[in-house]
């Protein structure tokens, strides 16, 4: 079964339209980009984990011509409207042989993506499930625990998935992703000790102030310690808002002081800001050296394919 990393950028993905600070130019000069989040996990099932803006270049490019399912975080529209990019599975087939994809979401979300695509469901595009924290649901080869997550007032039905390959025994997995989350307000004992953690991290340090309610790499470090992955944690949801020393771009609406950053224990002195895949991923190498963690830890890119 592979995991297709569709997208790991933030809501306006990177680089940013209309930016002009160090970590955009940087990205335009190596010709780097992050599309909005999702993924694929693709076997004899397809399960499409959020559905944004950039579904239909994602899906095209890894030439992915069925899905069974989607999984929708949460009602922001990086996670969601893209949906009607799906009624072109519908329009390709032979009339009379599509089945609707099962969509997965909580009743709050739905009532906010329903006011724009309740028309999918009466097209015979896509077949709702209601799903509830904390129940266990089966699809094709998989089984999913929705877990409830805090993602502000204006996400109230954010969920993660805790996802798993039946039967585990015999070469199944176990994958945990957060999505957008600040922290949680409930736990779960399946999130102990996953094959495989997605979680975000939308700044390397922790800002002063978290008004956007997204989790930093240094406070997932707390969640990756505590789940202590098995396999490979994967970092994703990478984001611009960090103030690099030196840019002007920095007075920027979007920018924020770290609170306390992580620091370099033999020197004192901060990590800097990554601007790019290889410095993001050197940094985490660093930190996780410096730190002696027992954990591999990959910064996950666009059309990054893993076999688990």
């Amino acid at each position: 079964m592979d995991l297709i990393f569709l997208g790991t950028g933030a809501a306006w993905g990177l680089p940013e339209l209309n930016c002009d600070c160090m970590i955009c130019r940087e990205m335009r000069r190596s010709g780097e980009r992050r599309q909005r989040p999702a993924f694929l996990l693709s076997g004899k099932t397809n399960i499409l984990v959020d559905c944004g803006p950039d579904i239909a270049s994602q899906l095209s490019r890894h030439q992915i011509n069925r899905l069974d399912a989607v999984l929708i975080t949460h009602e922001h529209g990086d996670h969601y409207m893209g949906l009607d990019e799906l009624f072109s599975y519908k329009r390709t087939r032979a009339k009379g042989e599509f089945d609707p994809i099962e969509l997965y979401i909580t009743q709050k979300s739905w009532e906010v993506v329903r006011d724009r695509f309740g028309y999918l469901v009466e097209l015979g595009v896509i077949k709702v499930q209601a799903i509830e924290p904390g129940n266990a649901y089966a699809f094709g080869e998989f089984t999913f625990i929705p877990f409830k997550t805090n993602h502000g007032p204006f996400a109230r039905g954010s969920v993660g998935f805790i996802i798993e390959t039946r039967p585990r025994g015999s070469g199944g997995a176990r994958l945990v992703y957060t999505s957008d989350f600040e922290d949680l307000p409930d736990s779960h004992p399946d999130l102990i000790h996953p094959d495989y953690l997605i979680i975000q991290s939308f700044w390397l340090h922790e800002p002063l102030e978290n008004r956007p309610h997204h989790m930093s790499f240094q406070r997932a470090l707390q969640y990756i310690e505590l789940w202590q992955p098995r396999l490979e944690t994967f970092l994703v949801h990478m984001g611009d808002g960090e103030m690099v020393p030196g840019d002007p771009a920095n007075r920027m609406a979007k920018k924020y002081k770290p609170a306390d950053p992580l620091r370099d224990p033999k020197s004192g002195e901060p990590y800097p800001i990554p601007l790019n895949q290889e410095q993001w991923q050197k940094t985490i190498d660093q930190i996780s050296a410096d730190h002696h963690l027992p954990f591999k830890i990959t910064v996950a890119y666009d059309d990054l394919r893993v076999q688990i």
